[in-house]
Formats: C-alpha cells, structure tokens, sequence
C-alpha cells in the first residue's frame, strides 16, 4: 500500500502521465513548472495556486532549454529552472514548496518536486563518471549511454531509513547539529555498502544515541526529492543502552512522552511528521502495509 504523502506518485496520478524526455510532441501548448531554487513560480493573486499554461511567461529565462516530464491534464508539462537572483515579472511570485512555510497544494509541492529530481538527474549526468564523454539519452527512458565506452547510467535515487524508536511511552528524538535549539526529529541516515535495512536502522540508532533497539517494523516510505532521496519508514523497540548523542552529527538525543514533544523541522509534509502523528501514541498497535 502507498502512503498518501506529498511527493509520492499517488498525491498526482488523476492529474500527470509520466512520459521519457524525447516524447514530446512538437510546438503543443501545455503547462510549466519553473523552479527557482526550492521554490514553485506561479500567478501572484490567483483565486487559487496555479502553474502557468500557454507560452513561457515573458520575462522569465530558463537556465537551460525546457525539458518536457509528462502530461499535466492531458497537456505537455515542461520543467525549466531559472537563476535564484533572477527577478520575476510583476504577475508571479515564487512560492516555496518544502518546508513547514509552503502553502502549495500537495499536488503542486509533488510535481514540483517530481520537477526538481528530474532537473537535478539531468545537471548530474552530462558526462560519463567511467571514461568522462559526453552522455546520451537512452529511448524510452531517463537513463543514459556513454558512446564512448558503453556505460549505461541511471537516475541516482538514494535509500535512507527513518526510524520511530519507542520506549513504553516515550519517543527517542535527536537534534542535528544543522537545526535551531529546541527543533527535534527522527533517527535517520543513508544505507551503507553490505547494509540490509534493517542493519542500516541498527547502526544509524547507534551511531546517533549509543542504544540498541530491536522489534524493527515497516511503516511506509516517502519519496523525497531534495534532492532524490527515498525515505523508508519504521519503528523499533527500545532494547538496551544509554543514550549518548555523538556531538558532532547529533548535539542532542532523549526520550521525550508522547504527549509533551517539542517542534519537529519537517514540516507537516515529511514522513517523520506522519510517522510521529500516526505511530507516536502508543496502541498497541502494528501498522502492516
């Protein structure tokens, strides 16, 4: 079962066809998402958030040539990236479409970063990391081949556990180094070389606290694109240890009650806050998907 969170497929499949770079059908009007930075340019006073349709906006310059991703209600949807410094016409705004300050739709915060993958696969793959020519486009797909030397090349999507650990009824949360004082989240990491994932839960808990857990559990996972992480989501039981935080990655760890828990940085859109939201009280319940 696919959970029903911003930037998974599921939040946009009544409204976007997926389609390969080279399907695209010649000099036909359709939409655009225009990214600039992590953020979504669109109409400013509009009764509701909308992506232009029709002609690239004048005024707004694309870094590069536009890049059709798919079908947006039935029309061509093309993605172009403009400069961060770069000056909008007066009829757009640029809204941001991660982080607990976005008032995008969950449609439009999913396409747009379905966008923004997209656009940070094709910066990273011009050039062959075996022999260093130039890459070309493999038909039918967003892959690539090396002429020179034959290598073929893949969208770069990085596996990372998150982890609800639970001790009766308190909540293992950390603080990484990079948040304010007081911002508190989930144990999480990438997969490491050898690593299942549940091994990969084992040694992040470790690492991040010193304890160990066990009873480890799969919740769900979330696609998340900034820039091409898959978040992969469980829960663990408390099994040993006191909770040392590594002062480097992590400067705090503790438990916390489920009903006093500080201020989570993901935001309502990331999967920590529906693990905490969906799992943090303590049921007795295990969620099977």
């Amino acid at each position: 079962m696919s959970i029903l969170l911003p930037f998974n497929s599921t939040i946009i499949r009544d409204l976007f066809i997926p389609l390969p770079p080279e399907q695209e059908p010649a000099q036909t009007p359709g939409f655009w998402v225009v990214l600039q930075g992590s953020f979504l340019v669109v109409p400013v006073g509009a009764t509701q958030v909308l992506i232009p349709v029709g002609p690239l906006p004048k005024g707004i310059v694309p870094e590069t040539a536009p890049l059709q991703i798919g079908l947006w209600q039935g029309k061509p949807l093309r993605a172009v990236r403009i400069d961060t410094d770069s000056t909008l016409p007066t009829e757009y705004e640029a809204l941001p479409f991660q982080g607990p300050d976005t008032v995008l739709d969950n449609t439009l915060a999913t396409i747009a970063g379905r966008a923004a993958q997209i656009m940070h696969w094709e910066r990273r793959s011009l050039f062959c990391s075996h022999c260093g020519g130039g890459l070309v486009i493999i038909p039918g797909s967003w892959g690539k081949r090396c002429p020179s030397c034959g290598d073929e090349h893949f969208p770069h999507i990085h596996p990372c556990i998150i982890v609800l650990v639970r001790r009766g009824a308190e909540l293992l949360l950390i603080r990484n180094a990079a948040w304010n004082t007081g911002r508190f989240s989930l144990v999480a990491g990438f997969l490491d070389f050898g690593e299942s994932l549940e091994e990969c839960v084992k040694r992040e808990v470790r690492e991040e606290s010193g304890i160990e857990v066990a009873n480890i559990r799969y919740l769900g996972s979330q696609c998340w694109p900034f820039p091409s992480q898959q978040m992969i989501g469980f829960m663990a039981d408390y099994a040993a240890g006191d909770i040392k935080p590594d002062g480097v990655e992590v400067v705090e760890a503790g438990w916390f009650h489920e009903d006093a828990l500080p201020a989570s940085p993901g935001g309502k859109r990331s999967i920590s806050r529906w693990i905490i939201d969906t799992f943090g009280k303590n049921t007795g319940e295990c969620y099977s998907s």
